[in-house]
C-alpha cells in the first residue's frame, strides 16, 4: 500500500512540476520575485519526487543502495522540505512588500534581491539537512532488512533526536508560519498564492503534530503504554503520505485556479502544435506586466 502511494506521487509530482518550470521558464519576460520563488518551489517539490523511489524500494527490499545512499537521499528530502516551506514565506513577504508597502516595493530592486534571496533559501535549506548525516542503514534488532533511518548512539539517542526535530519544527515550520500568517492577514493576496500556501498547511500540519507528539512520547516527556505508541505510528505514517502528496499538488491548483497559468500553458501548448490556434482568450490578452500580479498565475 505505501509502495502504491510512492509511485502514485511520484507520477503526479514529476510531469506536474515540469510543466511548471516549463510555463514559467519560458516566460519572454524577466520573471518577477513571485514567480522566480514558485519556480524554485517547483525544483524543491521535484527533488523529493526523485527520492521516493529509493523509499518505495526501501519497503519491499530493505535498504539496499547503501550508507552513503542512505544519507545523500535523506539530505535531499530534508533539503526540499526546508527549501519548500522558506519559498513559500519569501513568496508571503513578497506579495505583502507589493501591496501593501508599494512604495518601498517600486524603489528596492526586488528582481536582483529575488536571485539573491534563491540562493541564500537553497543555502540555508542545505545547511538545515545536515542533520540527515546522522542517518544510516542498519539492520533492526527485529527485521533481517537493512533500514535507512536516525541511528544514535544508545547513551545520546533521547537528546540527538529532540534537539533535531526541534529544529525541524521551529525553523521549518513554526517560524515560517508566523511569518506567513500575518502577510496574509493584513493584504488581499492573490488566489492562487492563499491556496498554495494553505495547501501547504494542510498537508504537513497533521505530520508536524504527529512528529511533535512522537517526541513526546520517545522523550519521556509524556507517559505512554503500547496502544498509545501503536496510534502514534499509525497516524505518523498517514501523515507522512499526506505531507508527501504536498509536492504534487502546487501544479493541480495552478491548472484550476490559476487563469493566467492555463492561458500561459494553452499558448505554449499552441506553438508547439498540440493544440488547435483560435482567438486568444479575455484573459491572455489582458497584461502580464503587472509588478501587483504575478505574470502567469
Amino acid at each position: 500500500m505505501l509502495v502504491g502511494f510512492y509511485v502514485l506521487i511520484f507520477v503526479l509530482a514529476i510531469p506536474g512540476n515540469l510543466v511548471v518550470g516549463l510555463v514559467i521558464g519560458l516566460s519572454r519576460q524577466a520573471l518577477p520575485p513571485s514567480d522566480l520563488y514558485l519556480l524554485h518551489l517547483a525544483v524543491a517539490d521535484i527533488l523529493l519526487a526523485l527520492t521516493l523511489p529509493f523509499w518505495a524500494t526501501s519497503v519491499t527490499q530493505g535498504w539496499v543502495f547503501g550508507d552513503a545512499m542512505c544519507k545523500i537521499v535523506t539530505i535531499l528530502q530534508e533539503l526540499s522540505f526546508y527549501s519548500s516551506i522558506l519559498f513559500l514565506t519569501c513568496i508571503s513577504m513578497d506579495r505583502y512588500m507589493v501591496i501593501v508597502r508599494a512604495m518601498e516595493a517600486r524603489r528596492a530592486n526586488r528582481r536582483m534581491v529575488s536571485w539573491v534571496v534563491c540562493a541564500a533559501v537553497w543555502g540555508t535549506g542545505a545547511i538545515l539537512s545536515l542533520p540527515g548525516l546522522l542517518h544510516s542503514s542498519y539492520k533492526s534488532h527485529n527485521s533481517s532488512q537493512l533500514m535507512c533511518e536516525e541511528h544514535y548512539t544508545p547513551g545520546s539517542a533521547s537528546d540527538w533526536r529532540l534537539a533535531t526535530r526541534l529544529l525541524r519544527h521551529t525553523l521549518g515550520f513554526l517560524i515560517p508560519l508566523a511569518i506567513m500568517l500575518p502577510c496574509y492577514g493584513r493584504q488581499k493576496a492573490m488566489r492562487v498564492i492563499v491556496f498554495v500556501v494553505f495547501a501547504f498547511l494542510l498537508c504537513w500540519t497533521p505530520y508536524h503534530l504527529a512528529v511533535m507528539a512522537d517526541t513526546f512520547f520517545r522523550s519521556k516527556i509524556v507517559p505512554y503504554n503500547c496502544p498509545a505508541r501503536m496510534v502514534v505510528d499509525r497516524v505518523m505514517f498517514a501523515t507522512q503520505i499526506l505531507g508527501l502528496l504536498h509536492s504534487c499538488v502546487n501544479p493541480v491548483l495552478y491548472a484550476f485556479v490559476g487563469e493566467k497559468f492555463r492561458s500561459r500553458l494553452t499558448q505554449i501548448l499552441r506553438k508547439m502544435g498540440v493544440l488547435e490556434r483560435t482567438s486568444l482568450s479575455r484573459s491572455s490578452r489582458s497584461s502580464l506586466s503587472s509588478e501587483i500580479t504575478s505574470t502567469f498565475m
